[in-house]
């Protein structure tokens, strides 16, 4: 085989024949364009291009020049003005090269391409799923977040747009994070179907935004009814008649391994210091200049390494690593006398057929070499062995220059075994530098689980928090409170004398455990089908073959940990999900754990987080929530958190998503550490907390004796069986209403306040569980009680009694209760009992 495309024999006749597939489209569509069989059980056939540099060797002039024709089609479209604001976006593995030869194009353009390749210390700025691929996550690493944070045209760069889907997931993802008004889809070849394209104009209406495509030819893809299995058993039949494959080159018995690596030589290309090896990071207008300045130098190092009389010469580069290569490879063609052409080796598993009407010729097969993160496996080298190349240089980054690379079955023992001279040259893989200012360590602690943190099962939660077990933070109720009133202390910057309960008080509690568990099971129920169904309606597949995203439950610590623990329960229950769950520190006045929202960026997207609290009050948690994430974006740079709450009961009306309107009791909250995994209340103090830190919390093993937090999850777990058909039919009326938040319980604190001369809506407390914590960690002044309230109040009185606290029914309540903290509090105010004195 002399050239992988021999002319006047079209490189997909050998498919079309034999399958029934068939190009429709411009004139110049099988130019551009062969076919080959994948080796893959999702898509049948592979569009091999001619002109992409990946497969097939060609001139990097030819590479290079489709990829920046089409970079000034689009600094046309968009005009200088817009261009200057542009980014542009590349795919992995194929359209890496492309992508930056149309950023080159464009102009000034930054450019970033998608990668497979996790790096540490850098975090992800978006990710979206190829579907039809062999390796199907794309991240997005740049060094600079702010890369994709503009609202300048987005350009995306791919070598073929088939379906589209992938489009519509990229765009999808960062649009909802970045929105912009317009996005300008590139590729060598438009394969789109009709409905593919009416499609994408309806995204492109949906979001809002205009979306432009820019291709060198286009036309449609003809598939026989059961392609994919033809196309499947054609592959076993062709493969399992040649045990190494057919078309694949193995090395002679006559010239063994080592002594073929000895032959092979390094060619030290001197890459500028601090160059980015690609845009896997981001490559800005400032690195193409460096770049382009040092490019001759670099092609004079290579053609002196090259044997005297080199009539055809391969420039190899390596998976994602296409365009430095091309670069070098385009340059070298201006420089030496000898044919020059230009490929990469690949992930793609095809088929080779050793014919002139298939576009995939011959195959080397070697190991990777890379420590790639989804593990070991095959790579590939197509139409490289038997095309008659004299010398090739093997273009690699350093983490690819591994003894792998060098060892017997590797890719340079492959490569030498059918060319007489290989070369190789490394290129040091770019790793960002961890941002100067502010100094942070590269990662965050993992999160603590029982049994060493909290009495839950380690997969029931993860505690985003550190370990304060060991240190004294407990002080006197009332010495609390006066700290606190008086403004010279948080209330997050201690923690109260956990409440130790009485044998009465127990047997409330359980007492009411067994008379609200079905109630609780519906609500937790409804809770987590609405929170399920909302994240499938604000992410909806791109097509039945994709899965329905899954929340990441974070339970505001700690009264939300039990309700995200069920709800974690739930989704198990009824799908055999099981869903993340982490417990994360929200203060009131200093807002949520930043440490925290950054570890769950770095370890999950975004928008599958659903926050979780127990119940809400008049709603301040709420609104604490949204500013805190609204200010964690600006600051960092990461968006794509929801700042809503789902709750087990919101009473108060200040939120979309709940199990129920209902202010009734819910039993975890008549008990502090003692039904939350035994967990103290979230402490953030200055001298005990860093700038590094998660909030600290404690972990109170001695209260062992009186753990009721497993017991509480089963009681109500083991309802579910009896309330699923009660939940959907809840849950179907529920999705119909109205859900929009009315914020009636903040309006009624307000009134509360001022009709008892409080004057400060934190010292109201509203809702049964929240009555019952001031009851148990503030100094309460009296309760107000809605009249008529029965066995959901049996536990406030009994603690307003042992607390001499006055209970009060008052006729008009939009809650059961509320408790009310004494509003004027210095020690004073107490007997020398504790109990309160009213003003």
């Amino acid at each position: 085989m002399n050239n992988a495309v021999n002319d006047g024999v079209w490189s997909g006749s050998w498919v079309a024949e034999r399958l029934g597939v068939e190009l429709e489209g411009d004139d110049g569509l099988t130019a551009l364009l062969g076919l080959a069989l994948r080796r893959n059980p999702k898509r049948a056939h592979l569009l091999v291009s001619h002109v992409l540099g990946k497969h097939i060797p060609q001139s990097p002039s030819v590479v290079y020049g489709h990829g920046f024709r089409l970079g000034r089609r689009v600094r046309a479209l968009l005009g200088d003005t817009e261009a200057a604001a542009a980014v542009v976006l590349g795919y992995a593995e194929t359209a890496t090269g492309l992508g930056h030869s149309v950023a080159d194009g464009l102009g000034p353009a930054p450019y970033l391409h998608s990668t497979r390749r996790p790096v540490t210390g850098v975090v992800q700025a978006g990710g979206f799923e190829e579907s039809h691929s062999h390796a199907t996550t794309h991240l997005l690493l740049p060094e600079n977040p702010a890369l994709l944070a503009g609202d300048g045209p987005l350009v995306l760069v791919d070598d073929e747009f088939s379906t589209g889907n992938t489009v519509l997931n990229t765009i999808r993802d960062l649009h909802a994070r970045h929105p912009r008004r317009r996005y300008v889809v590139v590729a060598l070849v438009d394969m789109r179907s009709a409905g593919d394209a009416v499609r994408l104009e309806r995204f492109a209406t949906e979001i809002g935004a205009r979306v432009d495509l820019v291709a060198a030819a286009s036309g449609t893809v003809r598939l026989p009814e059961g392609v994919l299995a033809k196309g499947q058993e054609l592959v076993a039949r062709h493969e399992s008649g040649n045990s190494a494959g057919s078309g694949t080159h193995t090395a002679g018995p006559a010239d063994p391994s080592h002594d073929r690596i000895a032959r092979v030589g390094r060619v030290d290309l001197r890459w500028p210091h601090g160059l980015p090896d690609g845009g896997r990071h981001g490559f800005t207008a400032a690195h193409r200049t460096r770049l382009e300045a040092a490019l001759p130098a670099m092609a004079a190092r290579v053609a002196e390494a090259l044997p005297a009389g080199a009539r055809r010469v391969l420039v190899l580069g390596f998976e994602e690593l296409m365009y430095a290569p091309l670069r070098v490879a385009r340059e070298l063609e201006q420089a030496v006398p000898a044919e020059v052409r230009f490929s990469t080796t690949t992930r793609s598993p095809v088929l080779a057929v050793d014919d002139p009407g298939y576009a995939i010729r011959t195959r080397l097969a070697f190991p990777a070499h890379d420590d790639p993160a989804d593990g070991p496996g095959e790579r590939y080298a197509y139409n490289v062995a038997g095309a008659g190349f004299d010398a090739v240089v093997a273009v690699v980054d350093s983490a690819a220059d591994t003894p792998l690379l060098r060892a017997p079955g590797g890719l340079l023992d492959r490569l030498a075994a059918h060319i007489p001279h290989v070369l190789l040259a490394v290129v040091p893989s770019y790793v960002p530098a961890p941002p100067a200012a502010p100094e942070r360590p590269p990662m965050l602690s993992e999160p603590l689980r029982g049994p060493a943190f909290s009495s839950y099962a380690p997969e029931e939660v993860g505690w985003l928090l550190q370990d304060l077990s060991d240190v004294t933070l407990e002080a006197p109720t009332e010495e609390r409170e006066e700290a606190i009133q008086s403004g010279g202390a948080h209330y997050a910057e201690s923690l109260p004398v956990e409440y130790q309960p009485s044998e009465q008080y127990q047997e409330l509690f359980h007492t009411a455990l067994d008379a609200s568990a079905a109630r609780l099971a519906q609500a937790v129920g409804v809770v987590t089908e609405t929170v399920i169904a909302e994240l499938a309606h604000s992410r909806p597949r791109p097509d039945a073959g994709t899965p329905a995203p899954r929340p990441v439950l974070v339970s505001l610590a700690r009264a939300g940990t039990p309700v995200g623990v069920l709800m974690r329960r739930w989704a198990q229950h009824r799908y055999g999900y099981r869903l993340p769950h982490y417990a994360v520190s929200i203060v009131r006045g200093r807002g949520i754990d930043a440490n925290a929202l950054r570890w769950l960026a770095a370890h999950h997207d975004p928008r599958d987080v659903v926050f979780v609290d127990g119940w809400t009050g008049k709603g301040a948690i709420t609104r604490e929530l949204t500013q805190a994430i609204e200010e964690f974006e600006k600051r960092e740079g990461v968006t794509g958190f929801n700042p809503e709450i789902a709750v087990l009961a919101d009473p108060g009306s200040c939120v979309r998503t709940y199990g129920t309107r209902e202010d009734f009791l819910i039993p975890s909250a008549c008990l502090n550490s003692t039904v939350s995994g035994l967990i103290s209340r979230t402490v953030l103090r200055a001298d005990l907390v860093g700038p590094d830190d998660f909030h600290g919390a404690k972990f109170y093993r001695e209260l062992a004796g009186a753990d009721v937090s497993v017991d509480f999850l089963d009681a109500v777990s083991a309802r579910f069986p009896e309330v699923t058909e009660t939940v959907d039919a809840a849950v179907k009326e529920l999705m119909a209403q109205d859900r929009t938040p009315t914020w009636d319980g903040w309006r009624a604190v307000e009134r509360i306040s001022e009709e008892y001369g409080i004057h400060d809506v934190n010292l109201v407390k509203p809702g049964v569980g929240e009555t019952t914590r001031v009851l148990l960690r503030r100094v309460p002044w009296k309760i107000l009680a809605k009249a008529g309230a029965g066995a959901d109040l049996d536990h406030v009185r009994l603690l307003a009694e042992q607390r001499g606290v006055p209970v009060e029914e008052v006729g008009e309540l939009p809650y059961t209760c509320v408790g009310l903290i004494h509003p004027k509090y210095t020690r004073g105010a107490t007997g020398a009992d504790g109990k309160a004195v009213n003003l």
